[in-house]
């Protein structure tokens, strides 16, 4: 086995694409439970790899890619982007759903009509990120090393802090953001924000 972390390349995205929706419920599998299978990785994945692609970097085992980070360097500007290249074309898409539609794809769907939302929360965080690796990658330091390399990329652009929100179903990846230095900055009904300094 050969363990590597690499740059992003644009023929990652489908790749990026599967492990975001593998990764989906809570760090398990979530392929079950979309209809539309793009929808979690239209919003939580491929905008950050096409529009920041300098932030984005693949685990890799054997040459074989098994999980990724990516983020992008301030949040705030990052919303606006997304606002003017990526939402418009998913609106146009996908519909807002009926009022009484409560699935999975229609939560998503919504999240399109409302873009990203930058939480006064984390202000002091400007940049933020998004972690997935495969069942069969955890627990063998790649979480750790990706965070890392993320960190270091934005220490080069002089960011000065980072965070991520994680679910509150999800004990697995609070107890290893609390491992390797996160400190809780922020608790929501569903998810807990947790920041980094630099």
């Amino acid at each position: 086995m050969n363990p590597t972390i690499r740059d992003y390349h644009p023929s990652d995205l489908p790749f990026i694409y599967d492990v975001c929706l593998k990764t989906g419920d809570s760090g398990k599998d979530a392929s079950k439970l979309y209809q539309d299978p793009y929808l979690i990785g239209h919003y939580y994945a491929a905008p950050y790899a096409v529009l920041e692609p300098d932030l984005c970097f693949i685990a890799c085992v054997d040459q074989k890619p098994v999980g990724y980070i990516l983020g992008t360097e301030n949040t705030e500007q990052f919303a606006i982007r997304c606002e003017k290249e990526w939402f418009p074309v998913l609106r146009q898409r996908y519909r807002i759903p009926a009022e009484d539609d409560e699935s999975l794809d229609a939560r998503i769907i919504r999240l399109f009509h409302q873009g990203i939302l930058v939480k006064p929360e984390f202000l002091e965080y400007p940049a933020h990120l998004h972690i997935d690796l495969l069942p069969a990658a955890q627990g063998q330091g790649f979480g750790r090393t990706l965070i890392q390399t993320f960190a270091n990329a934005l220490r080069q652009k002089d960011i000065p802090a980072f965070h991520l929100e994680v679910g509150k179903r999800n004990p697995g990846a609070i107890a290893f953001y609390q491992k390797v230095g996160f400190k809780q900055i922020a608790e929501f009904p569903w998810s807990i924000g947790f920041g980094m300094k630099l």
